[in-house]
C-alpha cells in the first residue's frame, strides 16, 4: 500500500467550538425534553459563549484592531467566527421568543413584562422597587468630573440619553445605571397576583419600568441595557511572584476589567448609544450584539431553577451503587480483592465520598494526598480533609489554584486546609495539576499499605450526577506506589523516577500516544488488524492529529467520539472513510476520556484525565492508567465506546466540510432509534 503524505488543512478550532455550542443549543428544541429543561440548555449555550468570548476572542479581536497578527488569527479569521457567533446569537433568541417562552406560558409559566402586568402586579413590583432596588441604583451622569465609569466584565448597565439641563443647569446628557449583582435577576410574584400561575418578573424589567424616576427633572428620551464581556483569562508570571496565593488573588479583581472583546444591547437600541458605547470600549463593529430579549440569557437558569412542574423538567436519575462494591464491607478488604471502577453518573460518586469517610476515621490510616481541580459547593471532602488533620493523620492537598474560574474557590479551599494544619501545595510551576488523584496510606501487618482513587473527572460531587466520567479504586502496589513517586514529585520536585503503570504528562504521556498510533500504523502496514477507538472531550493536539491521519492513512480503522472541538478533517486526501468523528450530545454532559487500541493480537486501555490538546500534554500535570483487568477493559469498551458508536439519537456526524449533522437525519441504517446515555441510564435503573 502506498502510503500518502500529502499536507493537512486543519479544521477551526474557534469555529469547532461555536459548533459544538450549536449542538448544545439544538436540545433547546428537542421537544422531547421538558420544557424548563430545554431552557437549561438555552442558557448553558449563553454561558458556554461568555466563556468563549472571555478566553477564546482577545487575539481575533486585537486583529480586527489592527494590531498583530497570526498565521491563524486575522481579519478573515475574525470576520468568519463573528458571523458564525451572531448565527448562534440570532438563533438563540429566536427560540427563546418564539418557542420556549410561548410554550412555557401555555404551561401557566410566564415572565411579565411592564406593560403586561395588572394594575396590582404594578404596585406590587412598584413597590419592590422602592424598597429593595431603587436604594442600591447611584446613576451617573457623564460630565468631565464624572467620566465614563469602570463597568465590570459581564455586568449588566443601562445606558441612558437625557434630555434637560441637570440641578446645575448643564446639559450633560448621558447617564449610566449599574444594576447591582446582589439583587436577583428574577422576582417570583406572590401567589395572591399570580393565581393559578407562576409569574416572574426580571430585574431589568423592574428597572426600565421605573427608569424615569431617578432622574428627576430630566427627561428619558431613550435607553439600553448593554453589557461587555472582557478577556478574563487570567494569566500570573509564576517566576516572576513570590506568593501565586496573593498574586492570583489581585488578579481576580484585574480580571473583571480586562479588555472588552464583545458588547450585548437591546435590539432597539439608539444608533447613536450604540456608536458611543463601541468607541468607548474601542471595539469594531463586528462586537455589537443586538438582541431580542434579556441581554444575559444565561440569568435564565433561575426561571429553571424557581418554576415548579413535574412535568416541566427531567425525572430525577437516582445513581446506584457500583455494582463491583458490597454496601456495608470495609472499602480496604474489598480492594485487595478487585479493582472497582465507578461509571458515573450512572453509579454514585458518593462511594467515593464513603471512601475518603472510612480513610478519615480509620485509626492505622497515618496519610492521606489528595489533588483539588475543581471542587463545587459541596464542602464534604473539605470537612472530611480538615478532620483527618484533627484526628492526627497527615493530609497533603494539591491545589491548583489557575482552575480557570474556579480560583477564588480554590484559594478559599487552601486556606482553609491550611487553617487546620494540612500541608497544602499549589503544584509546579509553569503546569496546571489537572490529574485526579486521592491516595490513602494504611498501617498494616507488613508494613504500609497503599489504597488510590483515579478518574477522568474531578472531585465534584454536584457535577459527578450530571457529567459522565470512569473512577476507579485500587490498590494495585504499582499504580498506588506510581501515585505516590507523582505526588512527591509535585510537592518537592525532585526527579520523577521511572513509573511502572502511570502515563504522566507532560514527561511521556504525549510520546506515548503517538507510539501507540505508530504501532497500530506499523500493524496496518503489516496487515494485521488495527483499530482505535477514542472518547475525550476535544481534540485539537496537531501532533497526534497528524498521526491519526498518518494511521487512518495507513490502514487502521479509527472512531473518534469527541464532544467538543476537532480539528482533524476527516477528508484529508487518503483517508477513504477509515477516520470517523461523532459528538454525542445529550441530557449527560460526555467527560470521559477512554484510549482503546487494539494492535494485532494485543489489546490495551487507558482511562485518563487528559483531552489530547496540547495544553493537557505540554502545560498540565495529566496522568493516564491502564485498565488491566480483562473484564473492567471489555466493560468500558462495551459502556463508553460501543453504545456510543451504536447510538443514532444523540450523535452528531463530523462532515467533509466541518459541520456536524445528526445521524437520524442522516438515516445511514434502518436500525431502531438508539440512545448510548438512555441505555445506560435504564440500564443501571433496573
Amino acid at each position: 500500500m502506498r502510503i500518502i503524505s500529502s499536507p493537512i488543512k486543519f479544521l477551526n478550532r474557534d469555529l469547532s467550538i461555536l459548533a459544538f455550542n450549536e449542538r448544545v443549543l439544538s436540545l433547546a428544541q428537542n421537544h422531547d425534553y421538558p420544557l424548563l429543561e430545554r431552557l437549561r440548555f438555552l442558557c448553558i449555550v449563553s454561558s458556554n459563549l461568555d466563556e468563549f468570548f472571555e478566553v477564546r476572542a482577545a487575539p481575533h479581536v486585537d486583529a480586527m484592531r489592527g494590531e498583530e497578527q497570526q498565521t491563524d488569527i486575522n481579519v478573515q479569521s475574525y470576520l468568519a467566527i463573528s458571523k458564525a457567533a451572531h448565527t448562534l446569537v440570532e438563533k438563540q433568541y429566536q427560540i427563546f421568543n418564539n418557542e420556549l417562552m410561548p410554550t412555557l406560558a401555555e404551561q401557566g409559566v410566564r415572565l411579565v413584562s411592564h406593560g403586561e402586568r395588572t394594575p396590582e402586579q404594578k404596585r406590587w413590583v412598584a413597590k419592590y422597587f422602592e424598597s429593595d432596588v431603587r436604594p442600591l441604583l447611584v446613576p451617573v451622569a457623564l460630565d468631565p468630573s464624572h467620566p465614563f465609569p469602570q463597568v465590570a466584565n459581564k455586568s449588566l448597565n443601562f445606558i441612558v440619553a437625557l434630555g434637560g439641563n441637570d440641578a446645575f443647569g448643564r446639559s450633560n446628557n448621558i447617564a449610566i445605571v449599574r444594576v447591582p449583582r446582589a439583587l436577583p435577576r428574577l422576582i417570583k410574584l406572590p401567589k395572591t397576583l399570580s393565581g393559578k400561575q407562576q409569574l416572574f418578573v426580571s430585574l431589568s424589567s423592574v428597572i426600565r419600568s421605573h427608569l424615569a424616576s431617578l432622574f428627576t427633572g430630566r427627561e428619558v428620551l431613550s435607553f439600553s441595557q448593554f453589557r461587555v464581556t472582557r478577556h478574563s483569562d487570567l494569566a500570573v508570571d509564576e517566576e516572576d511572584v513570590k506568593n501565586l496565593r496573593t498574586a492570583l488573588r489581585k488578579g481576580l479583581v484585574q480580571r473583571n476589567f480586562g479588555d472588552a472583546v464583545r458588547l450585548e444591547v437591546s435590539n432597539n437600541c439608539d444608533e447613536k448609544l450604540a456608536k458611543l458605547l463601541l468607541q468607548q470600549f474601542d471595539l469594531p463593529k463586528q462586537s455589537l450584539y443586538r438582541v431580542h430579549g434579556p441581554v444575559n440569557l444565561a440569568r435564565l437558569m433561575q426561571l429553571a431553577d424557581l418554576a415548579e412542574g413535574a412535568n416541566l423538567k427531567f425525572k430525577p436519575f437516582e445513581p446506584r451503587i457500583s455494582q463491583q462494591l458490597v454496601p456495608g464491607q470495609s472499602y480496604f478488604g474489598q480492594l485487595k480483592q478487585q479493582d472497582v471502577l465507578i461509571h458515573q453518573p450512572y453509579e454514585s460518586f458518593e462511594s467515593v465520598i464513603d471512601f475518603l469517610r472510612e480513610a478519615v476515621h480509620d485509626p492505622d490510616v497515618v496519610s492521606i494526598q489528595q489533588t483539588i481541580y475543581r471542587t463545587g459547593s459541596d464542602p464534604r471532602m473539605l470537612k472530611l480533609l480538615q478532620e483527618a488533620v484533627r484526628r492526627g493523620k497527615e493530609v497533603m492537598a494539591v491545589v491548583e489554584l489557575k482552575a480557570r474560574f474556579d480560583e477564588e474557590a480554590n484559594i478559599n479551599w487552601a486556606e482553609d486546609l491550611e487553617s487546620v494544619g494540612a500541608q497544602v501545595v499549589y503544584g509546579i510551576v509553569g503546569l496546571k495539576t489537572h490529574a485526579k488523584m486521592l491516595l490513602v496510606m494504611r498501617r498494616e501487618v507488613g508494613g504500609l499499605k497503599y489504597y488510590g482513587h483515579i478518574s477522568t473527572g474531578n472531585y465534584n460531587p454536584r457535577t459527578a450526577r450530571l457529567y459522565t466520567d470512569v473512577s476507579m479504586l485500587t490498590a494495585n502496589e504499582q499504580i498506588t506506589r506510581d501515585m505516590e513517586y507523582l505526588f512527591r514529585h509535585i510537592a518537592s520536585q525532585v526527579k520523577l523516577p521511572r513509573l511502572h503503570k502511570l502515563l504522566v504528562a507532560p514527561f511521556n504521556l504525549h510520546t506515548q500516544m503517538l507510539a501507540k498510533l505508530r504501532a497500530a500504523e506499523s500493524a496496518a502496514k503489516a496487515g494485521k488488524p488495527a483499530r482505535v477507538i477514542l472518547k475525550m472531550n476535544a481534540l485539537t493536539d496537531e501532533m497526534l492529529v497528524k498521526a491519526l491521519v498518518k494511521a487512518g492513512r495507513a490502514g487502521v480503522e479509527i472512531d473518534l467520539i469527541l464532544r467538543g472541538a476537532c480539528i482533524l478533517p476527516i477528508d484529508a486526501k487518503g483517508l477513504d472513510g477509515r477516520i470517523r468523528v461523532r459528538s454525542i450530545i445529550g441530557r449527560l454532559l460526555e467527560h470521559s476520556r477512554v484510549f482503546y487500541f487494539k494492535i494485532g493480537d494485543d489489546e490495551d486501555m487507558w482511562l485518563s484525565s487528559a483531552d489530547w490538546m496540547n495544553r493537557n500534554m505540554m502545560r498540565r500535570v495529566e496522568i493516564a492508567w491502564p485498565i488491566i483487568d480483562a473484564k473492567n477493559r471489555a466493560r468500558i469498551l462495551q459502556e463508553c465506546c460501543q453504545v456510543y458508536l451504536d447510538d443514532n439519537q444523540d450523535a452528531w456526524l463530523l462532515q467533509a466540510d466541518g459541520s456536524y449533522k445528526l445521524a437520524a437525519e442522516l438515516a445511514l441504517s434502518k436500525a431502531p432509534v438508539f440512545s448510548a446515555q438512555q441505555y445506560l441510564m435504564q440500564k443501571y435503573a433496573d
